[in-house]
């Protein structure tokens, strides 16, 4: 099959989110591959019809309606490879994020080794920590069974132990698992996934195997105290997740048949193609990527040696949401509103939104709420990500986001809304990017297809994204300065192709912009004042090309970190003022 894709045949890629289900068709046109187009439906995995697969087939039929080309049968199943009259197409691939968060427990020896590198393992996918279990847990190993008990896990992670290293202490933490799980009926028993010493796996088998429904091991995560490697494990743990939700799902087993085996998680898929990127780009910066979807927020980046993949289930926007308020106030949400919303509504507005996930905004109130949610809920999931990052990589101040080249953003609150420019402010007030970046809205949610596309074509991808099938909203230049309101920060003159000049001074507090089209390039000169930096020096400038986009290129003078006003007028004017510049409302 993968020869035959490499030879141009079409890709159908499903992603079943727990909102929306979407299907999008790719196939070569004029030589080389294109996003065809997409259909899309509400995702069905809860009731009514708790079956993911009703959701997929309406999402298709919605495709084959704007294509002209039927891809089911009279019965409803999947036509492949396709046929000599139009009908079908020749392979599928499916990401999932639908499902409830995953329980994990995670099992190591010291804290700051392998347990945060469990912590690291379970946090690339859907899942959250209910229990730890480590090396200096004084607790009895009755208190432990009883906890793992208490927390009914669908799935323990277990690391600790360097290749050839301690193996006693590893076999004596294992028997609350095997124990615990001994007392829970069959079918509640938990997924294991052993990341540890590798010397010891016919004990891990002896005193977990026959009383796991599903013992998966991969190769040690951390193989000596100075080196860690996830991938392998975080790869054996996107086929774990897959069969858990097969088990809480129904229809998922439907989708792996159609798609031959071909699924896989959707932030396990997102960040296969960020890794991808970084390798391909090799940029100095890293690359970063954030979804914020109705089941998660996900952030991926990738750097020249290594690759981050996070997965925030609480600070997704559906039926988590009414728990954000764990994580953050009321007020902290509120004041990234421009709309004077009493605090009582917002909270009735976030248990309305995580019973009906896929309700949109119809009043400029609910607009309002509903950004300011995702720009907190993406703020908090920004700071959690950042401690996983390589400390050897470009920062302007390590306090700060690092330099990212460029930053691909997707989900609906984003790709959705009724401007660009409103999706990019939420990005500039949460993600607080510094220096210089391009800023790409994935519009059509593809990255993850693509990661999923490129087990079965890795030209499909490179072709894809080359194609324009991405929004560019422009570039932006964030200094890092603190200056008082007001205070030039900053001179720009861009040049374009025609020669033609554009000047701007950028002051302290404010936001400009400069026109570039989609598909052009300018001369900028910079001009840093008043110690401002833009990744060069404090003070210093530099010529640089930089590239077009729907807002042009966009100057962010708020200063970084961003501090908003205290006084709640002034503050929802500047708001106001920052939105009517980017071309919001």
């Amino acid at each position: 099959m993968t020869t035959s894709l490499i030879d141009g045949n079409s890709l159908l890629a499903v992603d079943v989110g727990a909102a929306n289900t979407r299907a999008v068709l790719f196939d070569v046109v004029e030589g080389e591959y294109r996003f065809v187009a997409a259909g899309s439906a509400p995702s069905t995995a809860e009731a009514p019809f708790r079956d993911v697969s009703e959701g997929v087939r309406n999402a298709i039929t919605s495709l084959q309606t704007i294509l002209g080309k039927p891809m089911l049968d009279a019965n409803g199943g999947f036509i492949t490879p396709s046929q000599p009259n139009g009908s079908g197409v020749d392979a599928m691939v499916v990401t999932l994020s639908a499902g409830p968060t995953i329980r994990a427990v995670v099992v190591g020896l010291l804290k700051e080794v392998s347990l945060e590198s469990a912590r690291r393992l379970s946090e690339s996918t859907y899942a959250r920590i209910v229990e730890t279990i480590g090396l200096t847990d004084h607790r009895k190993p009755e208190q432990k069974i009883d906890s793992i008990l208490r927390a009914r896990p669908d799935l323990v992670v277990i690391t600790g132990g360097t290749d050839g290293g301690a193996s006693r202490s590893i076999q004596k933490l294992l028997e609350p698992i095997g124990l615990a799980s001994y007392l829970l009926p069959p079918e509640k028993r938990p997924a294991v996934l052993f990341a540890g010493n590798e010397k010891i796996s016919k004990d891990v088998k002896s005193l977990v195997g026959s009383l796991s429904p599903s013992l998966h091991f991969s190769p040690n995560v951390r193989p000596s105290l100075e080196t860690e490697d996830l991938e392998p494990a975080q790869r054996e743990l996107a086929r774990m997740v897959i069969n858990i939700r097969k088990q809480q799902i129904k229809g998922v087993d439907v989708l792996d048949l159609w798609s031959g085996g071909h699924i896989l998680p959707t932030a396990y898929a997102t960040g296969r193609m960020v890794r991808f990127l970084s390798k391909v780009y090799g940029a100095k910066k890293g690359i970063l990527s954030v979804d914020i979807g109705a089941s998660a927020t996900v952030i991926s980046a990738g750097f020249k040696n290594k690759s981050t993949l996070n997965v925030y289930p609480q600070f997704g926007l559906g039926e988590n949401l009414s728990a954000l308020l764990n994580y953050t106030s009321l007020e902290n949400i509120l004041r990234w509103s421009p709309l004077d919303i009493p605090a009582s509504v917002l909270r009735d507005y976030l248990y309305q939104k995580s019973l009906y996930p896929s309700a949109i905004a119809a009043t400029l109130e609910d607009l309002a709420m509903s950004q300011a949610v995702a720009r907190q809920a993406l703020y908090l999931a920004m700071q959690s990500a950042r401690r996983d990052f390589p400390r050897d990589i470009a920062f302007i101040k390590p306090t700060l986001t690092p330099l990212f080249e460029p930053i691909l953003a997707g989900g609906a609150i984003l790709t959705g809304a009724s401007h660009p420019g409103q999706g990019l402010l939420v990005l500039l007030d949460s993600l607080q990017p510094v220096g210089v970046t391009t800023v790409i809205l994935d519009q059509n949610n593809l990255l993850p297809l693509l990661g999923a596309a490129a087990s079965q074509n890795n030209i499909l991808p490179v072709q894809v994204i080359e194609s324009g099938a991405f929004l560019s909203i422009g570039t932006v230049i964030s200094p890092v300065v603190s200056a008082s309101i007001g205070v030039p920060i900053l001179r720009g003159k861009l040049t374009y192709e025609n020669g033609v000049e554009a000047r701007l001074e950028l002051k302290y507090g404010s936001i400009e912009t400069l026109p570039l089209a989609t598909g052009e390039t300018g001369k900028l000169t910079i001009q840093c004042l008043h110690g401002a930096d833009v990744g060069f020096g404090p003070n210093r400038g530099k010529e640089i090309t930089v590239s077009g986009g729907a807002l042009g290129v966009v100057f962010d003078g708020r200063g970084r970190p961003l501090d908003l006003p205290a006084d709640t007028v002034r503050r929802h004017e500047l708001i106001k003022k920052w939105n009517w510049t980017l071309g919001g409302e």
